[in-house]
């Protein structure tokens, strides 16, 4: 299953942020499981970056990213991404566009977010952190 995480995830994680760290976490985790491919875009990665490096400074921050990248897919963020954004008359955040774009074209079936409105717009359903394990990964483990 292809799961696209949005940056608020990976900022709670990179940062430690409670109560958020606890769900997000378990999210990421689930890289190291077969059934699971965790995505997200070099858009998300740049926000996750931008609180990291506030937090932590660039050094940490940059070696979070990649530890990180490590472990995750990255879904692209291509000229067809920002022209189906564009296009999409239903979407007001251009990010949050280009983030689903880069989740439909990795042909990923949920959006992972804390901020579900900001995802309106989907035809796939988006979740918090928490529900997502709830309904669909503690059934497996």
């Amino acid at each position: 299953m292809k799961v696209f995480v949005d940056a608020n995830i990976l900022v709670s994680v990179l940062n430690k942020e409670y109560p958020l760290f606890t769900h997000s976490a378990r999210i990421l985790s689930l890289s190291g499981n077969k059934q699971f491919q965790i995505y997200t875009s070099p858009i998300c990665l740049a926000i996750a970056f931008y609180f990291a490096e506030k937090k932590h400074k660039t050094k940490l921050a940059n070696e979070k990213i990649a530890l990180l990248c490590k472990h995750i897919f990255i879904a692209d963020a291509t000229h067809d991404v920002v022209q189906l954004t564009l296009l999409n008359k239903k979407i007001n955040d251009f990010e949050d566009g280009l983030e689903y774009y880069s989740a439909i074209k990795s042909k990923c079936s949920f959006i992972i977010t804390e901020d579900l409105n900001d995802f309106y717009f989907s035809d796939i359903p988006v979740l918090s952190a928490k529900v997502f394990f709830e309904k669909h990964v503690s059934k497996i483990n």
